[in-house]
């Protein structure tokens, strides 16, 4: 209710009306707004008590609160944010993981990919949207950057609210497959150059990054 803005900045909460309005204890309520005032969405402070903070003020790279936006009135907004967000961190680490040689997390990258095969060809869009989400997160982390590693959970909510059957988006296919086992290859390679151009060439073919993407001119 506060993400679509139904309950706006400097709304009062009052407890007993929420704890009547969803019929749960003042234990319950007490502690969901703990975690909203931790997220940034509210604030509590003595003799005033709990009211709705401006949208400036909320952690916005929290995962949930990129889901609620996701799925409410600020959908299109979140997801294009989202977008741009991708397109900045991912190639970049992309270009870092390439110069880290862990056989291992790039054997895990690859069983990611064969799992996302296996699922594209049952038709089971769950399991391969997670393999993805573990895909992006293991090269992220592989970076080696710990500010980027930190972000991993924005590209993983991120995939779940854009990737997703219940977001109407095309259906995964081979050619996104091929890319992230580019991707593979050019870090085996080393080569930070093309696993950054291999990212970019991934997220240019998802349907979400259309208008996020730069034109020919703009592309390095």
């Amino acid at each position: 209710m506060i993400v679509s803005g139904d309950l706006g900045a400097d709304r009062p909460l009052v407890p007993e009306e929420i704890g009547q309005r969803f019929e749960v204890s003042r234990t319950v309520v007490r502690e969901s707004l703990r975690v909203l005032e931790a997220k940034g969405l509210v604030s509590a402070r003595p003799n005033v008590g709990t009211r709705v903070r401006p949208v400036s003020d909320w952690n916005l790279l929290d995962p949930d609160i990129i889901e609620w936006r996701a799925f409410g009135p600020q959908r299109e907004d979140q997801r294009r944010e989202l977008g741009e967000l991708r397109w900045t961190i991912e190639p970049l680490a992309a270009r870092l993981a390439a110069g880290h040689g862990r056989e291992d997390a790039q054997q895990r990258l690859a069983d990611m990919v064969e799992i996302m095969g296996h699922a594209l060809g049952q038709g089971d869009l769950m399991t391969f949207s997670r393999a993805d989400a573990e895909f992006h997160g293991l090269l992220i982390q592989l970076a080696g950057n710990r500010m980027l590693e930190h972000l991993s959970g924005i590209v993983s909510a991120a995939l779940q609210v854009s990737g997703g059957p219940a977001t109407g988006c095309d259906r995964p296919n081979e050619t996104s497959l091929a890319h992230h086992a580019r991707i593979i290859d050019t870090l085996a390679e080393g080569d930070g150059a093309a696993a950054e151009h291999a990212m970019r060439q991934l997220l240019t073919a998802h349907p979400e990054m259309e208008r996020v993407v730069p034109g020919p001119r703009e592309q390095h």
